[in-house]
């Protein structure tokens, strides 16, 4: 897997927006050991403390280990074996052999040969892919195996797989030879609009480094020629324990980790003379660098203003005091962009300005904006005089007061939860710290210091900090742009004019905010009149006296985090074609007017500090609200939802400049459709049986949405919470919680009456379906496979489905990867549900070259037909079990998945504790069940989609 290579692309998405969200800052904030107080006035040049809970050792042989105790999740453990080496230490004849070599420590190692290793895991209840995985970027390698620890057998086996991959990879001739087909299938797959601008615009960004000669996907002729000795030459050159760290986090003895660690580690030898481990950096420059590219399959303008500068390296408690002010600084500009967007007409479709690290050995300032019908002038400007704002004006007090709330507020969520950390989020810690030397430290020292040292931040301080950003040297200017509108775009001079010239004529910035309580008029409460106790899953229901039901399910799971959603059935289905379009808009275009007295953005300024989300919305069948809270901010949430549901507020100019932007956004994709665009609205109108619902949206479309008819809409699906379901999971303590819900829910109004959605007859339409679609340029294909048809609705059923697709994709990755080298990735899924019609949909995807497709669909029939006449092999059935019964025991300690699990039972009428009997359903699934299911469900109702890339007409034709 190729690492994702710079946080620089702004990709403009037609995604609507469902409501206000409440920024929460980026900290480095995290948990672990016991609050020490500090009274004494702080040394800022004193080192950042380590965190005491990690063990750091070094063996003699150079490799180094990092260990922690963590309880969360319970029975597991997150290991990763990290090299510094990637992309950039290849010789020309290696490029994206650090890639290629990551694939090979999958196909083949000294206990584990070929797919082994593989087969092992998954039968161990770890998913390949979803758990066990590996990415290559510039810099380093990373191996990523998450483990049971509950199991001496699978927990030791796992530390011997990371000793394969650090020095027994096998490196076989002939898997090296299959392989070959599946990385080139990866390369295809990035291929596009985006690749080819990359291609281009890189070597300008980069300077010429050698980062930009080394992108680790490599080169087509490299990975199609290279011979196994140039791979092994690199797996012997930079795979060695100097270069290594293995990382241990999670439910375990902790000398005992070390002693397997100091065991199976400590006897790889390093190297008598190894190679030296050169660091490579990007050269400054003293000019502006432009590069404006153009692709016919790029629907969009982007602009990229890039400050680069030598990144900062935190060693000091001074330098973590600079990073808290980066990021107050981050935050407050990031607020005013936003801002831009709330106006009749926005000056661009999306835009922002951060400081953030960068690659190799720089940070940089971006700015990015996409241009709004192509207007790269108007878009850029209003980035940059943001920007320039700062720097003639600063920022006001009020804003710095909210930004440190906001800061604080999730320095203490992170606080709140130190016992309740999972692994995973300390395990990416310490892999930055070994190959990026960035500090680690408690979450205890780290919110002791920030209580400390937030006062004192001062505004000139972060004002200040825009000088540091904003300079002349060291820029690059990024245009990408469709090729149509080659023509149309500004000159290198007229770019760096821009640029040069803005902030021209600004007026200070005016924090506009209000004092004025959420409600305007307190509810009347309506009391519980009835309580039920479902005991088994310690859930407890509740319903008021105006008809609301409350399920609730208190949990330990996290200290700081109540889940909340309610729904009611009904949605868009009730509304005639005419008023379709502001029925689907209307819970979007209505939560953009804010609530009560608050517009949209002084409803942010007012939540700030608070850990409060709610988001109404519409769908096709249901109305409803979804939210997350603190146990302290209960209220005002509860508040929120109460003030959605009673006083929507109409803004008709963020109204008219959010259609503006959907408008020109749309446009830019008819003007260039892009293939997979083409491709997944064929897929969506055919499966829709052309339905006018499930047509692409068009620009005509949003002509259609009235204002006041969104808003009469959305208080009609709104005006009766008596036929209204919520559900609350978290840190919930009931007698707290009672008189909230009995104020702000038993309030809310009701009329007595039950509503149900209506069917529109909307089903995939039965037969077969063959649909090819020529687009694209590129030598790539994609191929979706859909059944479909009616279900009997039970738990069985549905596990039998799931049970299918496990095995069928286990087949399909042997088969159409390991075994015809011909895909990259592959899934098989099955969906459904339950309304308006029991239904399932089955799908199979897969991306390949063009001259391949018949011949993987012949196979993918192939396996079915397998299915269909032995049923499926017993090993795959084992680990389709294992794989689900891990899984569920990490979800029955998460409140995400108790959110949705318990909605989905009680709107289905299904049994709330069915999940309890999960074992039951498991020890059905046999291979007769798996024959039956795949007769039964691959049928007869089959369509296939094929997206090839366009014809080529021939000249004088």
């Amino acid at each position: 897997m190729i690492k994702q290579l710079l946080p620089v692309v702004l990709i403009a998405s037609t995604t609507l927006v469902m409501g206000q969200t409440v920024p929460k800052p980026k900290t480095t904030a995290k948990p672990a050991a016991k609050q020490t107080a500090v009274a004494a006035p702080i040394d800022l040049n004193k080192p950042i403390p380590t965190d005491p809970a990690v063990k750091v050792g070094r063996l003699p042989n150079g490799l180094t280990y990092y260990i922690r105790k963590n309880v969360e999740p319970r029975n597991r453990a997150e290991l990763r074996l990290v090299v510094r080496a990637g992309s950039v230490l290849e010789t020309d004849e290696q490029q994206g052999l650090a890639h290629f070599m990551e694939h090979m420590e999958f196909n083949g190692t000294k206990n584990f040969p070929k797919n082994e290793l593989v087969n092992v895991l998954q039968s161990s209840g770890i998913r390949f892919g979803a758990d066990l995985n590996a990415y290559t970027s510039f810099d380093e390698t990373v191996y990523q195996l998450p483990v049971p620890t509950d199991s001496q057998r699978v927990f030791r086996q796992a530390f011997q797989i990371l000793e394969d991959w650090a020095h027994n990879a096998t490196i076989d001739p002939a898997e090296i030879e299959k392989e070959r087909g599946v990385v080139l299938e990866e390369r295809r797959l990035g291929r596009g609009a985006g690749q080819r601008m990359r291609d281009k615009y890189f070597p300008v960004l980069l300077n010429g480094s050698r980062y930009a000669e080394r992108l680790p996907i490599g080169t087509e002729q490299v990975l199609t020629t290279f011979k196994p000795e140039t791979l092994r030459q690199f797996y012997k050159d930079w795979y060695r324990p100097s270069l290594m760290a293995v990382i241990a986090v999670g439910d375990f003895d902790v000398k005992q980790v070390e002693g397997i660690i100091r065991e199976k580690f400590g006897r790889i030898p390093e190297p008598a003379n190894p190679k030296p481990r050169t660091e490579y950096t990007i050269p400054g420059n003293k000019d502006t660098k432009v590069a404006i590219v153009t692709d016919t399959e790029q629907p969009n303008t982007i602009v990229q203003v890039i400050y680069k500068r030598e990144g900062v390296k935190d060693k000091t408690l001074n330098d973590l005091r600079e990073g808290v002010k980066r990021g107050l600084f981050n935050t407050m500009l990031g607020n005013r962009i936003q801002e831009l967007t709330q106006q009749a007409d926005p000056p661009f479709l999306g835009g922002y300005s951060n400081y953030s690290d960068f690659l190799g050995n720089l940070d940089a300032f971006t700015s990015i904006a996409v241009a709004k019908e192509g207007n790269v002038e108007r878009a850029i400007r209003a980035v940059l005089n943001e920007n320039a704002r700062v720097k003639q004006f600063g920022f006001t007090p009020t804003e710095l007061d909210r930004a440190k709330q906001e800061f604080l507020t999730g320095v203490e969520q992170a606080y709140s939860e130190r016992n309740k950390t999972r692994s995973a989020s300390y395990v990416d810690e310490y892999v930055r710290n070994f190959t990026d030397k960035e500090p680690y430290t408690s979450i205890d020292f780290y919110y002791t210091f920030l209580k400390k040292e937030m006062p004192g931040i001062k505004l000139t301080e972060v004002n200040e900090l825009v000088d540091q950003f904003i300079h002349n040297d060291n820029r690059a200017v990024i245009v990408m742009a469709p090729e149509k509108d080659k023509d149309k775009l500004p000159t290198v001079e007229q770019i760096i004019g821009y640029i040069d010239d803005a902030g021209k004529g600004l007026t200070a910035y005016e924090d506009k905010t209000i004092d004025a309580p959420l409600l305007t008029k307190q509810p009347t409460p309506e009391p519980v009149v009835s309580t039920k106790q479902i005991k088994d899953i310690g859930v407890t229901e509740w319903t008021l006296k105006n008809g609301v039901k409350v399920v609730l399910k208190p949990t330990d799971f996290k200290n700081d985090q109540i889940l909340f959603s309610g729904t009611s059935f009904g949605g868009t289905s009730l509304y005639d074609l005419n008023d379709y379009t502001s029925a689907r808009f209307a819970s979007t275009v209505t939560a953009m007017g804010g609530t009560g007295a608050y517009n949209q953005v002084q409803l942010g300024k007012f939540l700030a500090g608070k850990q409060v989300s709610v988001f109404p919305y519409i769908s096709e069948l249901n109305e409803g609200v979804s939210g997350s809270t603190a146990p302290k901010d209960l209220e005002t949430a509860l508040q929120l939802l109460y003030s959605y549901f009673t006083q929507p507020r109409k803004d008709a100019n963020v109204v008219k400049g959010f259609l503006s932007n959907q408008r020109s956004a749309l446009q830019n994709q008819i003007n260039t459709p892009t293939p997979a665009r083409v491709f997944q609205d064929t897929v969506q109108v055919t499966l829709g049986a052309n339905n006018p619902r499930r047509q692409p949206l068009q620009p005509a479309d949003l002509d259609k949405i009235d204002l006041d008819k969104s808003l009469k809409i959305y208080q009609e699906r709104f005006a009766n919470a008596g036929d209204f379901t919520f559900f609350f999971v978290g840190n919930i303590d009931e007698a707290k919680l009672k008189p909230l819900v009995e104020k702000y829910l038993g309030g809310l109004p009701s009329t007595g009456k039950t509503e149900n959605f209506r069917d529109l007859g909307i089903r995939i339409p039965s037969g077969q379906i063959n649909k090819t679609v020529y687009k694209g340029v590129d030598p790539k294909a994609t191929v979706q496979l859909v059944y479909s048809g009616d279900l009997s609705w039970s738990p069985e059923n549905t596990t039998q489905l799931d049970a299918l697709a496990e095995v069928l994709e286990i087949k399909l990755i042997e088969q159409l990867r390991e075994q015809e080298s011909g895909v990259y990735g592959v899934s098989a899924s099955a969906s459904y549900s339950k309304n308006p019609v029991p239904r399932y949909t089955f799908r199979i995807s897969f991306g390949c070259g063009p001259e391949n497709v018949d011949k993987l669909i012949a196979k993918t029939q192939e396996l079915i037909t397998n299915l269909k006449t032995k049923g499926a092999d017993p090993a795959d059935i084992a680990k389709f079990k294992a794989e689900t019964r891990r899984e569920t025991e990490l979800q029955l300690k998460d409140n995400q998945f108790w959110l949705g699990y318990l909605q989905n039972q009680f709107v289905n009428g299904d049994a709330p504790d069915e999940v309890l009997r999960e074992d039951q359903q498991l020890n059905k699934v046999t291979v007769e069940s798996t024959k039956a299911t795949a007769n039964k469900y691959l049928g007869a109702n089959y369509a296939k989609f094929v997206l090839m890339p366009e014809k080529k007409v021939e000249a004088g034709k």
